[in-house]
């Protein structure tokens, strides 16, 4: 599941650093705290449910992006612990506040309790504008009554054999603004920098935009159609890229510890909404019944399609290995349901992922009288160690990161770019191998399912590259009539030339990275009924 973030540009430059004013908008009252340890740390929340608004596992990078409206990239300076540490912040808000209130109390909280300096500037940035074109633009002016948004539209029905479908983007009463941050959104494989609209249209458009996805272009061949040629020869519009001045934050200066929290602020807190649906409707999946679909939507609806009900319960639980869920009866695994499910939302239309997954934890209890508890139990986990390490300390300045560029943003050096099979490519500053182990369960996640124990005995901080093949390039890796791979089976290099993690891990850190077993919490299931109640 993806983290679901906006990209906004609508921000005020200033030359002079300062701390938010003391009359600015302000929480009633805020809880604020070091998040707790989670194997996948991932920001949630930032959305407003009724007077309470949460943040949860965001790192001081991800609150003033928030706070400030700007894009990750766009957050610059501070210590190097800014994008490591992570924090949840509980706030009651003030009645009727508004999504753009809400931005402007973090930012009073942010100088308040983390005594957080920014300044405001421009740098020259990439990015993709979108601009006229040659002709006139073949799109038409919206009508007054149409319901505005852009729509991914789904296949008419299952592709032909050796047919690579097209993506379908149904514009209505969208203004050219509204739609560069949409489709940045929708068609990030090519639109790898923010968009921005420098067209001269005013007014509301309706048109229609189809391609091939950027993954799928070798296989469609001849009929493949990229991004930017059908911005160019559907829309009669361009998109191009170029370095231009953007608005960016500077952090001046941060506290890593915040002040401590009011007296009495949990009771004084808003409780959170009922971890649970509204309305739900269960049913099994009609016999024959092809395709299948799973979402979990920030508009706060489950949709889920043929599908069996252990995904549904791994889903609910977060877990990707079979080690860490016991006492699932076969039914399960084969038993496949249809649920749709919907929550009512707050004023800035979303809702985190965490509470939908707590959602249908509880209607999957409710409906197939499922208990469960936790359980400590023997589990296969990587163990790193040292052997002939080959790693360059970093200037301890610089901050801690470790984050995946995607192509064309990463250095020149990026091994994708002559060896595609070597999929995925790791930039890592000033991190210590302790910190690597925290982070490989969220960097290498089809690999790593479960916590990575450091044992190499190394303390400083190092800055390195790391460049394998996807799990799904190894032999056996999920293709027609091959058994998925076994974790940590593949350690030597295939013969397409896709290399492991583990391979890459010894041959260019100079570490080695191995299973055992170890104690664990697993998901032990009590009981669960094979037949939902009724709806």
């Amino acid at each position: 599941m993806r983290a679901f973030n906006c990209v906004s540009l609508a921000v005020l430059l200033s030359g002079g650093a300062f701390a938010q004013a003391v009359t600015s908008p302000a929480f009633d009252v805020a809880d604020v705290h070091i998040s707790p340890k989670t194997l996948t740390p991932r920001m949630n929340g930032g959305v407003l449910r009724g007077n309470r608004f949460d943040i949860r596992q965001a790192n001081m990078v991800d609150l003033v992006r928030i706070a400030y409206g700007v894009d990750a990239d766009k957050v610059l300076g501070g210590p190097s612990w800014v994008e490591l540490d992570r924090f949840d912040v509980l706030a009651k808000a003030p009645a009727a506040t508004s999504p753009e209130d809400a931005k402007r109390m973090l930012q009073t909280l942010l100088a308040d309790r983390f005594k957080l300096v920014i300044r405001q500037e421009s740098k020259s940035m990439p990015a993709f504008v979108l601009g006229m074109g040659k002709g006139k633009p073949k799109i038409k002016e919206a009508e007054p009554s149409g319901d505005p948004g852009c729509r991914p539209q789904p296949p008419a029905g299952p592709p032909e054999p050796g047919v690579i479908p097209y993506n379908l983007f149904v514009c209505r009463n969208v203004t050219m603004d509204t739609f560069v941050m949409l489709i940045h959104n929708y068609a990030n494989g090519y639109l790898t920098s923010p968009t921005i609209n420098e067209t001269d249209l005013k007014g509301s458009w309706d048109f229609e935009l189809k391609w091939t996805s950027i993954g799928l272009l070798t296989q469609a061949g001849a009929d493949g159609i990229t991004l930017f040629d059908a911005i160019d020869k559907q829309l009669g519009l361009k998109m191009e890229p170029k370095q231009i001045p953007q608005p960016v934050v500077r952090i001046v200066s941060v506290n890593r510890t915040p002040t401590d929290n009011p007296p009495g602020v949990t009771t004084a807190l808003p409780p959170p909404p009922p971890a649970e649906f509204e309305v739900a409707d269960i049913r099994p999946t009609a016999p024959g019944a092809t395709g299948a679909r799973l979402q979990l939507q920030p508009n706060g609806r489950l949709d889920g399609q043929n599908i069996p009900l252990k995904l549904y319960i791994t889903l609910a639980w977060n877990i990707n290995s079979d080690e860490l869920i016991a006492g699932l009866p076969k039914f399960a695994e084969n038993a496949k349901f249809d649920i749709v499910a919907k929550t009512s939302t707050g004023p800035g239309g979303q809702i985190d992922v965490d509470s939908l997954r707590l959602m249908l934890q509880k209607l999957l209890a409710d409906r197939f009288k499922m208990t469960t508890h936790m359980e400590n139990r023997p589990v296969s986990g990587y163990v790193l160690t040292a052997v002939k390490p080959k790693l360059q300390k970093a200037d301890p300045e610089g901050r801690t990161s470790c984050a995946e560029p995607r192509p064309g943003q990463a250095d020149a050096k990026d091994p994708r770019i002559a060896n595609p099979v070597l999929s995925r490519y790791l930039v890592c500053h000033n991190m210590t191998i302790a910190q690597l182990a925290d982070q490989l369960p969220t960097l290498a996640n089809g690999y790593v399912q479960t916590p990575v124990l450091d044992s190499t005995g190394l303390t400083d901080a190092y800055d390195f590259t790391l460049s394998f093949s996807g799990a799904g390039l190894l032999r056996g890796g999920g293709l027609p009539g091959q058994p998925p791979p076994q974790p940590g089976a593949t350690t030597a290099s295939e013969p397409n030339g896709a290399i492991s993690l583990p391979e890459a891990v010894s041959k260019q850190l100079g570490l080695k990275m191995e299973l055992q077993k170890r104690p664990m919490p697993v998901l032990v299931i009590d009981h669960i009924e094979e037949k939902p109640t009724d709806n």
